[in-house]
């Protein structure tokens, strides 16, 4: 027995856990505490739970809390079967769009758009076929380059010429104004070829609307102000005319068609001089401009200046060897001053160059029907016959020299 008795501690007492856990005696209200702090526990951790920031899935399994035990088991199984909705709504979008499936892209609906290079090569076979008078074969590849790059402006100028060369005018227009409608009028080659097509059917009024849309989408565009000038000069207004040369002038800068229209206008009002400045400026702007050289040396032949005359037919066919204009009218213009050997083998020289060319054969046959004997002009005709059947001088001179006698023919003007 103690010597001495002592009370019960109260439970408030109680509650405190001892100093150390090896030296306090166990006693069975002190393991019911015990018990009941325990139970305190999981309450604690599901509070600090609530705060933890979720990880990823991937890194649920390797790690672990500070208290030991795993996210994994912690989280609960929810969480890893279970996953959010922005997830699965990706997951769904992902396997919808072809950019995560390669295979879907190659043998679905859809078709890749091609190359920009093929679009050049396209429109140069469309070119090729259509000189070669393979117009449905030119207008599947037009209308394939126009459903790919329909912002290219080019494909509706080729499309639109090679109908308008079938006389298929309507279905030209049609194609002029959806190439319009698809540049947003920004293009102003297809409104100058649309007015150039008007102007073929003779609605001007239309033709000057298209010609200055032109020019509103590009004031640079030269083909529009001198296509316009040409229109009014056929109409006869000449004061329009310079007007709108004077215009491209100054927002193109030299051009040598605008220089020989405007040199053309002063040799018809008599004043030759300034003609001849404007001849002059034209073949500055391009050197190889047959035309110039051409317009320049016939001016010279109306004023009967023969050697400047012959100098500028030199220039003109060294600008373009092989043009045909050139060697006939330099061979013509030899054979009417009395040269008739100069004017013969000019003829045959434009004659080789240019095998197909029935005009250069007709005005050597007259030159050697005048000047030498009718059945070498009779072969001549037969053959210019031969390569052009649809050339109407070639059989009206042939069908009369074949029925009147040589006597009676009167001498032709080459």
């Amino acid at each position: 027995l103690p010597p001495f008795k002592t009370r019960l501690p109260s439970p408030s007492f109680l509650s405190l856990p001892p100093c150390t856990a090896n030296s306090s005696p166990s006693f069975p209200v002190l393991e019911q505490e015990a018990d009941r702090e325990d139970s305190l526990e999981p309450k604690q951790d599901t509070f600090k739970k609530v705060l933890v920031v979720r990880r990823p899935v991937m890194d649920v399994s390797g790690e672990e809390n500070d208290d030991g035990s795993e996210d994994g088991e912690a989280e609960g199984d929810d969480f890893i079967s279970k996953p959010s909705g922005i997830d699965a709504g990706l997951e769904e979008f992902a396997k919808k769009m072809p950019l995560f499936e390669p295979e879907r892209g190659e043998s679905g609906g859809t078709l890749e758009k091609p190359l920009a290079v093929n679009l050049d090569l396209s429109l140069y076979k469309a070119r090729v076929l259509a000189r070669k008078y393979r117009y449905e074969e030119a207008e599947n590849i037009l209308e394939k380059c126009i459903y790919y790059w329909p912002e290219d402006g080019r494909s509706y100028v080729t499309l639109g010429k090679i109908l308008s060369k079938q006389a298929r005018r309507t279905e030209a227009r049609a194609v002029y104004e959806r190439g319009c409608q698809a540049t947003q009028g920004e293009n102003p080659y297809i409104w100058q070829c649309w007015a150039v097509l008007e102007n073929k059917m003779g609605n001007i009024r239309r033709a000057r609307e298209l010609f200055d849309a032109a020019t509103v989408a590009d004031k640079r565009h030269i083909a529009a102000w001198h296509g316009w000038a040409v229109l009014e000069l056929k109409q006869g207004n000449v004061k329009k005319a310079r007007h709108l040369l004077a215009k491209g002038l100054k927002f193109c800068g030299g051009n040598e068609y605008v220089y020989q229209t405007l040199a053309l206008l002063e040799a018809k009002a008599n004043r030759y001089e300034q003609a001849r400045y404007l001849f002059r400026q034209a073949t500055k702007c391009n050197p190889k401009s047959c035309a110039s050289w051409l317009a320049w040396a016939q001016l010279e032949v109306q004023q009967e200046n023969n050697r400047a005359a012959r100098l500028l037919f030199e220039k003109a066919v060294q600008a373009s060897p092989k043009n045909r204009f050139a060697w006939h009218v330099w061979g013509v213009f030899e054979a009417n001053i009395g040269n008739v050997d100069m004017g013969r083998k000019l003829l045959k020289i434009g004659h080789a160059l240019n095998p197909r060319d029935p005009v250069l054969l007709q005005s050597l046959a007259l030159l050697e029907y005048k000047h030498s004997t009718a059945n070498l002009a009779r072969v001549l005709f037969r053959r210019a016959s031969e390569l052009d059947p649809r050339h109407q001088p070639v059989w009206i001179v042939r069908n009369l020299l074949s029925s009147l006698n040589s006597s009676f023919l009167p001498v032709w003007d080459i």
